[in-house]
């Protein structure tokens, strides 16, 4: 099965976002064609949520879970010390109050 770049993942999930009126930035552009994707939910009231993919090696499934959740400042160290160790990581920052990150749809969920 081909598997699709990371930078046409991530543009083809900014265009779903913006298709629902949901603002979205590159915050770390990684590499093109293998980086992996971390999405931070910022809710806009001091709290987000750092999303990344887990590979369950048992059932082949892929899916994605908190990294980090609770203060923005906390999330935001998380995810610091992600990139200090892996410069091919793409960062995605929305801005939601509603917290809409759309991962659990059709598409993206797995």
């Amino acid at each position: 099965m081909a598997r699709l770049t990371a930078e046409f993942w991530v543009h083809a999930y900014l265009a779903r976002l913006r298709l629902m009126n949901i603002p979205a930035y590159v915050m770390a552009h990684g590499d093109d064609t293998a980086g992996a994707v971390l999405i931070k939910l910022n809710t806009l009231d001091g709290q987000a949520v750092a999303y990344h993919r887990e590979y369950d090696l048992m059932s082949g499934e892929r899916s994605w879970t908190a990294l980090a959740s609770g203060r923005e400042s906390e999330v935001d160290a998380a995810i610091t010390r992600q990139c200090s160790f892996d410069p091919d990581l793409w960062v995605i920052e929305i801005e939601d109050r509603k917290g809409r990150h759309l991962l659990d749809q059709d598409g993206l969920k797995q």
